[in-house]
């Protein structure tokens, strides 16, 4: 059931939406609260909201963009009962921004009250990454290249 207000439009008309999509990978994420998933994606990740409301949100960031379903919006959805006793969502997969600071990233999830897995760090295969939790568990990695020595 859609929380959305009647007399509230979307940005565009969903049809129009998945028309305008870029092919390559898509991440579509279910999420408890869609604005507190948008609060984390602005301030830790410097995404944009392209669009937010309670059902939905389309978020861009370093050249990517993905999108945000709240758990209510999927009641017909095939997904219905997957999150029903999940503990964590995502386990196992982590999302990767390449691009946003993981310094920033690190210092704004801190602030912001947010898990910090591991704090930012040279790799050796070339990558500063940091590892954070957004508030329905999943596993980000913001991550700039490393200058070659």
């Amino acid at each position: 059931m859609k929380k959305r207000s009647a007399d509230q439009q979307p940005w565009m008309a969903p049809d129009d939406y998945g028309r305008s999509i870029r092919p390559g990978l898509g991440v579509n994420l279910l999420v408890k609260d869609v604005s507190a998933a948008v609060r984390f994606a602005e301030q830790v990740l410097g995404a944009t909201a392209t669009y937010s409301d309670a059902d939905f949100a389309v978020l861009r960031a370093a050249g990517s963009e993905w999108m945000l379903h709240a758990d209510h919006t999927y009641v017909d959805n095939v997904l219905t009962g997957i999150l029903d006793g999940a503990e964590t969502r995502g386990a196992g997969i982590e999302l990767r921004l390449y691009g946003v600071d993981p310094d920033s990233a690190e210092s704004a999830a801190r602030d912001g009250g947010w898990t910090v897995l591991s704090g930012a760090i040279d790799k050796p295969h070339g990558l500063r990454e940091a590892v954070l939790i957004d508030d329905d568990g999943y596993v980000w990695v913001p991550g700039v290249a490393l200058p070659k020595s």
